[in-house]
């Protein structure tokens, strides 16, 4: 078989076990330090922040706006909602352009 499969299965491998392995860990507390809870909370929004920052600082405006859109939009609805309609906002600003 070719190395890409056996990269992908690696990545795949190593992926999993360090999301089953953080769950092993917390598990065996019985409680929660607050910090650790407040830290834990924080990583969704680290996350995304990661992946939105590159592309807002190398986006033309067209992105910039579509960017603002959806964190309008993510004011009042859903995170379903909000990639829906950043995506249709990039989509209609695209092809007026």
């Amino acid at each position: 078989m070719s190395s890409i499969f056996w990269i992908t299965i690696a990545g795949a491998v190593l992926t999993f076990m360090t999301r089953i392995g953080g769950h092993l860990v917390l598990s065996r507390f019985e409680r929660i330090h607050p910090r650790v809870e407040v830290a834990l909370n924080a990583v969704p929004a680290a996350v995304l922040t990661t992946l939105v920052a590159p592309a807002a600082a190398t986006a033309d405006w067209r992105g910039l706006v579509a960017l603002a859109f959806a964190g309008v939009i993510s004011l009042r609805y859903n995170a379903l909602t909000m990639f829906l309609a950043g995506a249709a906002m990039i989509i209609l600003l695209r092809q007026l352009a």
